[in-house]
């Protein structure tokens, strides 16, 4: 009967160990979804200054070279 405890225990913390460890998972991809956000909002005009000059930043095709 005692093994039935301890097992029941021993069930009982694993379950505990993989719960923290799923809650520090949550945790960090919260973190990186909010820096990939202050990044994407950091780069973003800068993104739409360089693709507005279009005419400066791609090459010429090979008949607009003269």
């Amino acid at each position: 009967m005692t093994w039935i405890y301890v097992a029941g225990g021993l069930c009982v913390a694993g379950l505990v160990v993989v719960g923290v460890a799923g809650a520090r998972v949550v945790a960090a991809a919260r973190t990186l979804k909010r820096e990939i956000a202050e990044a994407t909002a950091q780069l973003e005009p800068r993104r739409a200054r360089l693709t507005s000059r279009g005419d400066e930043t791609t090459p010429r095709a090979a008949y607009d070279r003269g």
